[in-house]
């Protein structure tokens, strides 16, 4: 199995609870993890992060189209299968009209051609103002979960050292 990360992972990681400053082996984690082919994200989720321009943007930008993938050939089939379960479902024409601009569409389209689990914060909502990632990856039969799942399925671990 391998994983496809929303902005939110990064971006939560960073603010909250694996802050850059004083938790880098989830950050260690995360290249490793992307040098096993097992986790990725999309240009499109790069993109999100670089307009912030702080230190989470430059650690994405070291990071390259290695760990954030460009699209492919491969996607342009799944990101019409994408649009057309969007706009076949009972959303807000303002919200379709949303998702198919920004990352989250590229991303759950690029989890559906090539068979990623996507990992995102986000939670399924019966809303019809905003297509959340969990309710197209249910709709399209995509894996979802939550980052703490994701690090509990892989069974990452981040221990403190000695001090010196």
């Amino acid at each position: 199995m391998s994983y496809l990360l929303d902005s939110d992972v990064f971006i939560q990681a960073k603010n909250l609870h694996y802050g850059l400053d004083f938790c880098p082996a989830f950050w260690d984690w995360l290249i490793s993890a992307n040098a096993s082919s097992l986790v990725f994200s999309t240009e499109k989720v790069g993109d999100e992060i670089d307009a912030d321009s702080d230190e989470l943007s430059s650690w994405a930008a070291a990071r390259g189209t290695v760990f954030f993938v460009k699209p492919d050939t491969a996607i342009l089939p799944a990101l019409a299968q994408v649009s057309a379960w969007a706009t076949s479902q009972n959303y807000e024409p303002a919200a379709v009209n949303t998702f198919l601009q920004v990352a989250d569409f590229y991303l759950v389209a690029h989890a559906l051609a090539h068979r990623h689990t996507v990992v995102t914060h986000e939670v399924a909502s019966p809303s019809t103002k905003k297509i959340k990632i969990p309710n197209a990856c249910i709709g399209l039969g995509i894996k979802c979960m939550t980052p703490f799942e994701m690090l509990r399925h892989e069974r990452a671990r981040f221990i403190l050292g000695r001090h010196t």
